[in-house]
């Protein structure tokens, strides 16, 4: 059965950075697609930045030059860097893990989100 655990979310002033780290584990033969999304108080949950295999990443607008995306094969690991936050960054960070589980086998998964909060 694959799991996701997320981590490394927590209070940070106001142009601080914090990494968030996904980790898979489980029966996994490769990570097709990755993606962070995020959902603050009273808003609808937003794709930050994505990766699908072969292809460069996306970010928000919102979040360009600051945050970055990456993963660590060996690990099954996938990473989100946050730079130069900013109160409006404040929401619980969500990973989103597209694996290929078997020859024929793909599934769709979810952290259970961390919560970052950018606050002086």
């Amino acid at each position: 059965q694959v799991q996701l655990v997320e981590s490394g979310g927590g209070l940070v002033q106001p142009g601080g950075s914090l990494r968030l780290s996904c980790a898979a584990s489980g029966r996994i033969f490769s990570i097709y697609a990755m993606r962070w999304y995020r959902q603050a108080p009273g808003k609808q949950r937003e794709l930050v930045a994505g990766i699908i295999s072969g292809s460069s990443a996306n970010y928000a607008d919102s979040v360009k030059g600051r945050f970055t995306i990456s993963r660590d094969n060996a690990k099954n690991t996938v990473y989100l860097q946050m730079n130069s936050l900013k109160p409006d960054d404040t929401a619980v960070y969500y990973c989103n893990l597209v694996l290929v589980t078997g020859s024929d086998r793909v599934g769709d998964y979810w952290g259970q989100g961390t919560q970052v909060t950018v606050s002086s």
